[in-house]
């Protein structure tokens, strides 16, 4: 007789279905979430609490308000038969008077309300036909007894959902969860760091997370669990710098004459930004131990020829340098701009994507392990197994928020500790750089070029684009030339390149007939693009539509306008590094965004973010807020632990705060051996993922 496994004994591994009231459907619900476990269920915070302490009587409620009331229904009124577009409306009564609240998308709510029924109500509060009335409220029933302990007359809180799981359920679910679990959490944190810190201990603070009693409770469990995601992250972090500083590097310290070259034939000199920065550089590349640096300025600060500069002085040193860009397109910007500066000084300037034709792609890779090639520009194809390098001795990657630690981490094993250049284009808030590179060194070019001046940036709609030609033609009277950027439609290189093809030929043969129209694109090879913007550059071509391969590399003093088609379509983020392309010379420059129709809200605040500002860490601190942190990173930091309740805008200071104990720590103890410290380091391991777990453990 086949016996029935029994269900594990109630743990923090003890799978949902396996609790009262769950059960397999309920499961596949949670599931969904993310919640399998126990321990999944109480780190699953609340998106916010709602004060029903203070329940707002139906008589004092005020129009233009959001409010949380109670009352009884009386009253049930359905649209009529065929006027879907009319609300369900259901009038409230408590000791007050009355309102009525309203909904659209009613049939569930025909089916769940009834006469008699106490309601807690959340929403937003409006006049209509002189009425009051909540309109789309949230809503609960309350039945008393537990219920109404949870549900009302508390900070309540409000879970995230999915389809076919009630707020009502998930939250007596996590009341089950909590009662039973929080406090069989294991502590992590050592008694001095809470200590030091005045943290609360983790079980209160799983309970004040979920159910606090009041604000400052919630406050105070916040604060600890923001702590524990920043501190594990930060640890990790440190022990990668910590290895870095300890292992034995190239020392790359050369003449300079290959750097002193390059200087002389610059037609500028480097501002007191690029030569504090390059002497840090320089001094990291000849110290005895890998550099681990990220170099950051705004857009247009000099940054590619500083690393430039390191690129120079590892090959003067009998080494190679690799260049990574996370798309081809900036791949093939850097190699433009790497061949015109190195070459010239007898530096071999080779290119290696995935594009290239299998027979280009061998001979890349040859040149590489002969030798033959000084500097390698490429995307993450630079470090894909096959490739060889002769003698790698720098690795400098264009980090545009696309590369994680892991990936730094591969492109620094083709070689035998090479020092590594992270460059970022755009300006990064504090929080997310100790975030992103908490593993690095930071230079930061706070300066921008003498000749560069603010760009004049205006917003105009579809109304003002025979205007924005006509200024566009007295700026090319002058002298001048211009930028016309179409934006990526729908993803699409295919619809992206005719949009902007139909513009070029459109503004060539309709609108500037007497000029020349150039146009620059992705799909075009890299010969062609080069013809294209040495044409541009000689001033032989007037107006240069493009797609957004403009967006990083091109240097053109003489343009002065920059018209962004459709802005609304592009992230600030984007759009600051267009403008970037403009206000390089003498000459005052416009940066004109040409939107289309009705604005969402963060498109107008994007859009007014820009106007009001040419600061790239004000933008970069603006995009944060609109986007959140996720969205802001773009594509997942490849091995750092996900944050479970840490939010980077909200806990800022905290992270600070667990940067400092991190350092702290592993200055006292590099690899977390000590009794006190045991317990962090297997979260540590649980956290962080793959490779780089095994890297953080030694």
């Amino acid at each position: 007789m086949t016996q029935t496994a029994a269900p594990p004994q109630p743990g923090l591994e003890t799978p949902l279905q396996f609790l009262r009231g769950v059960g397999p459907h309920r499961a596949a619900q949670l599931e969904k979430k993310g919640l399998r476990t126990v321990e999944d269920a109480l780190f699953f915070l609340p998106l916010r609490h709602e004060d029903r302490t203070r329940l707002t009587p139906l008589r004092a409620l005020q129009p233009g308000h959001t409010a949380t009331c109670a009352g009884t229904i009386v009253g049930l009124s359905p649209p009529p038969p065929g006027r879907t577009r009319q609300p369900f409306t259901v009038m409230l009564r408590d000791e007050s008077g009355h309102a009525t609240a309203s909904w659209f998308g009613w049939r569930y709510l025909a089916r769940a309300l009834k006469r008699g029924q106490r309601l807690v109500l959340h929403g937003r509060v409006a006049r209509y036909k002189g009425t009051i009335v909540l309109q789309q409220p949230d809503w609960e029933i309350v039945e008393g007894g537990e219920d109404e302990r949870l549900h009302t007359g508390r900070l309540v809180p409000v879970y995230s959902l999915t389809e076919g799981l009630p707020q009502r359920a998930l939250r007596s679910l996590m009341w089950r969860v909590v009662e039973q679990f929080a406090d069989h959490a294991p502590e992590v944190l050592p008694d001095a760091v809470r200590s030091r810190c005045r943290l609360i201990g983790l079980g209160e603070a799983l309970r004040g997370g979920h159910f606090p009693q009041t604000e400052s409770a919630q406050a105070s469990a916040r604060r600890r669990l923001a702590f524990d995601d920043f501190l594990l992250l930060q640890l990790g972090l440190a022990i990668l710098r910590s290895r870095t500083t300890r292992a034995r590097g190239l020392s790359l310290n050369p003449r300079g004459d290959l750097v002193g070259r390059l200087r002389a034939a610059l037609p500028y000199h480097l501002t007191a930004a690029q030569e504090r920065v390059w002497n840090e550089i320089r001094q990291d590349m000849a110290a005895p131990h890998p550099m681990h640096r990220l170099l950051q300025g705004d857009v247009g600060s000099g940054k590619t020829v500083v690393a430039a500069l390191a690129v120079l002085t590892a090959v003067e040193a009998g080494y190679q340098a690799a260049v990574m860009a996370p798309t081809e397109i900036l791949a093939e910007q850097h190699l433009m701009t790497f061949r015109q500066l190195l070459e010239p000084l007898g530096v071999r300037v080779s290119l290696l994507t995935s594009a290239l034709k299998p027979r280009e792609r061998a001979a890349a890779r040859a040149a590489l392990a002969a030798g033959d090639a000084g500097c390698a520009v490429g995307t993450h194809a630079l470090v894909q197994e096959s490739v060889v390098y002769r003698r790698l001795g720098l690795a400098v990657v264009d980090e545009q928020h696309r590369f994680g630690v892991e990936q730094r981490a591969r492109l620094r094993g083709k070689g035998e500790h090479p020092d590594l250049l992270v460059m970022t284009a755009t300006p990064i808030p504090r929080t997310l750089a100790l975030t992103l590179y908490g593993d690095l060194d930071v230079s930061v070019i706070d300066e921008l070029p003498p000749a560069r001046r603010p760009v004049v940036t205006v917003a105009r709609s579809e109304a003002k684009r025979r205007a924005i030609y006509t200024f566009i033609d007295e700026q090319v009277a002058v002298g001048r030339q211009a930028y016309v950027v179409c934006p990526l439609v729908e993803e699409s290189e295919a619809l992206d390149l005719k949009a902007a093809t139909d513009m070029a030929r459109r503004l060539a043969e309709d609108v500037f007939p007497h000029l020349t129209v150039g146009l620059l694109h992705g799909r075009l090879g890299v010969e062609d693009k080069e013809a294209t913007m040495r044409r541009f550059k000689a001033n032989e071509i007037h107006i240069l539509v493009s797609t957004t391969v403009i967006e990083v590399g091109i240097d053109v003093p003489n343009a002065s306008v920059m018209l962004v088609e459709h802005a609304e379509r592009f992230g600030l983020s984007q759009l600051h590094q267009l403008r970037g392309r403009v206000g390089r010379g003498p000459w005052k420059s416009y940066c004109i965004l040409l939107t289309g129709g009705r604005l969402t809200e963060d498109a107008r605040r994007r859009i007014e973010a820009m106007a009001a500002s040419n600061d790239g860490f004000k933008i970069a601190e603006v995009d944060l807020e609109l986007r959140g942190p996720g969205e802001f990173f773009g594509t997942r930091q490849s091995g750092l632990p996900e944050f479970r309740v840490a939010d980077l805008v909200r806990d800022a200071p905290v992270l600070e705060e667990a940067r400092r104990e991190a350092m702290a720590i592993v200055a006292a103890d590099a690899e977390l051996r000590a009794p006190a410290h045991r317990a962090l380091r297997a979260q540590l391991l649980a956290r962080w993922r793959g490779k780089l777990a095994l890297a953080v453990a030694g």
